[in-house]
Formats: structure tokens, sequence, C-alpha cells
């Protein structure tokens, strides 16, 4: 029996035996042929990094290379200049870097693409290079040269010593062996480097990207849990029966805050309502009611939601665009000055089209812009002139004077004319001093109306 039970038994076991060790054999072959796959993309990542931003370094010295008043060239170079730098960003993403501080290099290079990218998409013969951003090109010259210079190093250290890039990987997951990798080393030099290079003026148009905006810049004396709770149920309309629950949030922050909940009668039905910390300015409101089938026009909720701003201390106020998604309107309101749309005084409310009734109401954007009583200038072209700026096929329905940010971040006032060509609604910004196109919008056909 036990000799028919063998005969029966060993040739399985050994089948099995074989088909685990092919098995094996192969997840490794496939391992070993996923690793080289991903070091094979690392290396290319890196020595591609290597060489992009040297090109960058020759680009900016092209570009400094010609005559001052060579427009051309200068567009040319900073195109080429975004260009490097937008590859070198993108091998930088491709390498295992997350847990490696290389944050300084990688906003140097974002500030360098930005820059080049806005200064050369404007009107040379209008806005020339300026002193201060010629300036600039020197320094991004000689510091991309020291950058190209220590990538070189490391990358001739990788290929003499056939350093992995796969160690680099294992190094960074394991804290006590990472502060011996040559490839880590060197890219902790170059952001060491990169940091204690001194901070350029980059001008509005890229400052504004990076500039961290608090609710500590609005100025105002902090307010207590108190105060809110007192403002919260007048905003509401809440009887002195409603329980508020005020909560503080982001403490010793650059954004503190109050958020207050409101409970009426019905326990379900709650108001939030969210108060800087400095001043207790209302950034947003939010009733939680059930909304129910569409009674109310877009038309009519406009005229309430501007009633109801009135009504909280928002005067001046002009709806600039309505939209319906089922049974809510999204309305959005400028600030009106001497005729004057002020687009930066922004803010967003929701209409509930079963009653007109407010159910949301957005204002950071008015509470970081808001000022009393702006300068106007009066606009130097007249509205015929400023027309002739227009598509000769664009179909005018109607036209404003409006103050906008535009590309630089610089307030300006326009010509804002709405119409239609090639089959889309557009609005189109027309500089009110010299006439040029400072910025362009598509209307989407899902807007409900245009509210002018």
């Amino acid at each position: 029996m036990y000799k028919r039970l063998s005969a029966v038994m060993f040739p399985l076991t050994a089948l099995l035996l074989i088909g685990a060790l092919v098995w094996g054999y192969q997840e490794n072959q496939e391992k070993n042929s996923i690793l080289i796959k991903a070091e094979n993309q690392y290396q290319r990542a890196f020595h591609d990094l290597s060489y992009h931003v040297d090109r960058l370094h020759g680009e900016l010295g092209n570009t400094l290379a010609v005559n001052s008043a060579s427009n051309g060239m200068h567009r040319k170079g900073l195109v080429n200049v975004w260009r490097m730098t937008s590859e070198a960003q993108n091998e930088i993403n491709q390498l295992p870097l997350t847990l490696l501080p290389f944050s300084k290099t990688e906003e140097f290079l974002s500030k360098i693409s930005n820059f080049s990218y806005k200064a050369g998409i404007r009107d040379f013969t209008k806005k020339p290079l300026t002193d201060g951003e010629l300036s600039n090109l020197k320094a991004l010259y000689k510091n991309s040269g020291e950058i190209s210079k220590d990538l070189q190093e490391v990358q001739n250290k990788v290929i003499g010593n056939r350093l992995r890039w796969m160690d680099v990987e294992t190094a960074l997951a394991t804290e006590n062996k990472a502060e011996d990798n040559t490839i880590i080393d060197g890219f902790k030099t170059v952001d060491k480097r990169v940091g204690a290079y001194p901070e350029l003026d980059w001008g509005p148009s890229v400052a504004s990207i990076y500039d961290k905006r608090s609710v500590k810049m609005l100025g105002g004396n902090p307010v207590t849990a108190e105060d809110i709770k007192r403002k919260a149920l007048k905003f509401a309309d809440a009887g002195s029966n409603a329980k508020v629950d005020v909560k503080e949030n982001g403490k010793n922050t650059e954004w503190p805050s109050y958020t207050a909940t409101v409970n009426g009668s019905n326990e379900k039905h709650t108001i939030s309502m969210d108060f800087t910390k400095n001043g207790g300015l209302l950034i947003s409101y939010y009733d939680n009611r059930e909304i129910g089938p569409a009674k109310v026009s877009i038309k009519e909720a406009v005229t309430k939601a501007e009633k109801f701003l009135e009504k909280k201390g928002y005067p001046h106020m002009n709806a600039v665009s309505a939209d319906r998604y089922d049974n809510i309107g999204n309305l959005t309101f400028v600030t009106k000055q001497n005729d004057v749309l002020i687009y930066p005084e922004k803010m967003t409310i929701r209409m509930g089209l079963d009653t007109g009734d407010t159910i949301g109401f957005e204002a950071s954007e008015y509470v970081k812009e808001h000022k009393d009583n702006r300068q106007l200038p009066k606009p130097k072209l007249t509205l015929a002139e400023a027309r002739k700026f227009l598509n000769s096929d664009f179909r005018e329905q109607y036209n404003r004077l409006s103050w906008i940010k535009n590309d630089d971040s610089v307030e300006v006032l326009t010509y804002e004319f709405g119409g239609g060509v090639n089959g889309s609604k557009y609005r189109i910004y027309i500089n009110a001093e010299d006439g040029i196109e400072e910025s362009v919008e598509e209307i989407r056909p899902s807007s409900g109306s245009e509210a002018k």
C-alpha cells in the first residue's frame, strides 16, 4: 500500500516542486525586469534634467548676448527659457525626490518658468524688458550656471561609480542610511545653494502667484467668540432662542477664523457661517435647508439677491452673471462705483429657486479686495476708439466700464465688451488707456442668463 502511495505522491511532489521553482524564477525575472525598467527611467530623467538645466543656462546667456533693443530675440530667448525650465520641472517630477528636501530648487525653477512666460508673451513694442528684468536675467544666468555645474558633478559620479537610483529610493525610505548616498548628498548641495540665493524682484505678475495671503493682512482687531455669536444671530435673522455654536479654526496660523452654527426651532435646519478672526468679517454663509421645486425665475432671483445684499450691508452690488443648476441659482456680484464694475470685489450668491431666498454666500475675494472709494482714473480712450480694437467679426451686445486685474496682477480700467464671434460668446476687456486686449473670457452655454 505504501509503495503504491509513494509511487503516486513522489511524482506529484516532484511536479509541484518543479512548478514552484519555475514560478519563483518567473516572478524573480519579472521583478528584475520591473526594477531595470524603473532604473532606466530614473537614469534617463536625471540625465535629461542635467542637460536641460545646462541648456537653460545657455538660453539665458543667448538672451543676454543680443542688443538690449532686440525685442524679437528677447521674446524668442524667453520662450526657449520657459520651455527648458518646463522640461526640467517635468524631469524632477519623474525622480524619487518626494522625501528629499529639494523644494527650494523646484520653487526657483517654477519662478523662472513663470517669469519667462509672463515676459515672453507680452507686446515688447509697448512693454520692452525693463532694467530690473534684465538684471534678473543676469542673476538667473549666473545662478543657473552654478546649478548646472553641481548637477554635472553628480552626473559624473553617477556614471563613474555606476550609482543606481533604486538605491536612492531605498536610502530615502530608510532614514538611518539616508545620510550616506552620493546622489542624495548632491541634490542636498544644490538645494542648499539655491536657498542661499537672494530673492529677486520678479514683478507683480509672478509675485502674486506665490503671495501668501492671510487673514492677518486684513487688519482690524481680533474679535471674540461672543462677538461672533452676536454677528451670526443678526445675519441669520435668528430669534433670541436660537442656539449658536462657535468654533475657532486655524489657531496660530495664517488663517485664523471662526465657524458659527445657528440652530433654529427645527434642529435639522442649521445655518453655518465663517468669519475672519481679525475684524469679524463674514467669509461664507450656508443654509442647509431642503430645496423644493423651482417657482422663481433667474431674473427674480437676481432682484431678490440685490435686496438681500443691500439689507446685509453690501450696497452698490451689481450682478455680472447668473447660472441655473436644477433648483438653485448661482449669481456673481461685484461692487459698482461711479458706473464702473470693480471685478476684484467679487462675491457669489446661491439662491433657492423654490422661494427665492439666499441659501449660500461666498465673499472671500470681496473681503480681501474691498476698498472704500477707490481712486479710479478717467478713460483716455472714448468708447468708439476702444471699439476699433475689437475683431471686425465680433458682434457686440453690450459694453461697460470695468476695473480688473490683468495678467500682470495690475489693476486697470477697461472697456468690457460682451458679444459673439465664431459661434461662441465672449467678454473682451480693452484697456481704456492704450487699447491693449487685457483679457478674453468665453461665456459658456451653461450660463442661464447674462446679468447686466
